[in-house]
């Protein structure tokens, strides 16, 4: 497989990091509903004792029961996760938005780093780094044969340590060395513009703690460069999730009061809810609602969702949302497909057990577990078609996935089609004299689906998919 297209189908696993999360932090797990098996809990301590006294060599004895216990809940679905010290603090960094870092939005691009943006104010944006610039190394390591978290990891650390990078800025054909040192960087998980006259596109690329706030002020500012708005285009290609109450806020921005966004189900009372788009269910950690402040127009403004296979989670809520309510037309393609609810239980003072604890609904009781959100509009990749979506995975390709209904497709067969595409795209590639060129950055001028977006907020014609079939529910059959 080559570099390229390897790439291409493990960054959609991105999307299975990104948890519908309601981070409700206890100091102890709920009782159990019965009786502890006595019979299976001596056989694994049992399995403990021997392991202790005839492994080769010693083992630590809170590593044996941190590994029984991430063996246990792994074994329920991809997205349940037991977290030990660093993976918790990893996981809180994702959702506050914060991390230590250099500061700088990546992608991957012939096997190098690709700055995809430089955030700004952050350290990396004072030094100079521009989009499109290629770091080849990372303090004495070759970027080369990294994947895109270990790169990341290199690049993180601790406060006012320092980080030496090798940039290639192919605009000037130049290779040059920078020492940046890091600082604690705030996520920018929203970004807007108007991209002409009467017309804007805002992004949302994950649902973390300051998404809300973010996404009110870009509005704002929106309005008061265009007063009188005629379209906007809200982009969530690309976003894995994150948190609930994101997603509730940002559909009420654009729905009525009191109509549902979403529901829950599942075993334990806490996971039976309707949330609807009023702030009482979308403003938990603080009393200001950014929302109420935005103009009353945004309730009536042509909108234009952007979905494609990367969408999941929370971003699928907002689709399903708008699209169930008709007050969005959705553009692009069938969304992950990630319908399950995800809750925090805080173990200890740093572990914890991110359980999958209800399936959610879109407002006309569709589950999209497995399935996704089937866009209004098809659309294609790029004006010449799609480049890498065929093998992008969705959670139904994802072992041990929660099934949704009687629809089953073989999963081996899904594999096999998979395989077969990836095949016949480098058959295609290995004709051409250039590699596939890598897709524009979203937002920009060359960016096939918004420009398809606008088209269609204009009443201009737009060019529609002709290749893109609907992918129906599927079931898990692990046998």
């Amino acid at each position: 497989m080559s570099s390229k297209l390897k790439v291409a189908g493990w960054v959609a696993l991105g999307a299975v990091a990104g948890a519908l999360t309601t981070m409700q932090l206890q100091a102890n797990a709920r009782s159990s509903l019965s009786p502890l098996p006595l019979d299976e809990m001596q056989q694994l301590a049992a399995v403990f004792g021997l392991v202790k006294s005839d492994y080769v060599e010693p083992v630590d004895e809170k590593k044996l029961i941190n590994d029984a216990i991430s063996g246990m809940v792994s074994g329920l679905d991809p997205h349940s996760q037991f977290f030990d010290k660093k993976s918790f603090k990893e996981f809180r960094e994702g959702t506050t938005g914060k991390f230590v870092g250099v500061g700088i939005e990546i992608g991957m691009e012939d096997g190098l780093v690709k700055i995809v943006s430089p955030i700004e104010g952050s350290p990396a944006f004072r030094a100079g780094l521009k989009s499109g610039d290629l770091i080849s190394r990372i303090d004495d390591t070759a970027v080369r044969g990294l994947s895109l978290d270990q790169a990341v990891k290199k690049m993180r650390g601790d406060p006012a340590t320092k980080v030496s990078l090798s940039i290639y800025r192919k605009s000037e054909n130049r290779t040059f060395p920078v020492t940046i040192t890091r600082e604690e960087i705030k996520v920018q998980s929203v970004r807007a513009k108007v991209v002409e006259p009467g017309y804007a596109w805002i992004r949302v690329s994950q649902f973390q703690d300051r998404t809300v706030d973010d996404f009110a002020k870009k509005l704002e500012e929106i309005y008061r460069q265009e007063p009188h708005l005629k379209g906007l285009v809200l982009d969530l290609r690309n976003d894995p999730g994150g948190l609930l109450d994101g997603a509730i806020a940002i559909s009420a921005a654009f729905l009525p009061k009191d109509v549902e966004v979403v529901s829950t189900n599942g075993q334990i009372a806490e996971s039976k809810a309707s949330y609807k788009a009023n702030p009482e269910d979308y403003r938990r950690r603080s009393s200001d609602d950014p929302i109420r402040r935005l103009p009353a127009a945004l309730k009536t403004v042509p909108l234009v969702v952007l979905v494609n296979e990367g969408s999941a989670s929370a971003s699928e809520i907002v689709a399903g949302a708008l699209q169930d309510h008709h007050r969005a037309t959705i553009m692009g393609a069938q969304t992950f497909g990630k319908g399950s609810v995800q809750t925090v239980r805080q173990l200890g003072p740093d572990t914890a057990l991110k359980i999958t604890t209800a399936r959610y609904y879109t407002p006309s009781g569709r589950s999209i577990q497995a399935k996704g959100i089937v866009p209004d509009v098809m659309l294609d990749e790029t004006a010449e078609g799609n480049v890498f979506a065929a093998l992008r995975m969705r959670e139904a390709d994802l072992e041990k996935h929660l099934n949704n209904g009687p629809e089953a497709e073989d999963n081996e067969a899904r594999t096999k089609a998979r395989e077969e595409a990836r095949q016949k795209l480098e058959a295609e590639y290995a004709k051409r004299a250039e590699p596939p060129k890598p897709l524009p950055e979203f937002g920009t001028s060359e960016d096939f689906p918004l420009v398809q977006a606008l088209n269609k907020l204009k009443g201009q014609p737009v060019i529609a998919s002709k290749t893109a079939l609907e992918r129906k529910a599927e079931a898990k059959t692990n046998d």
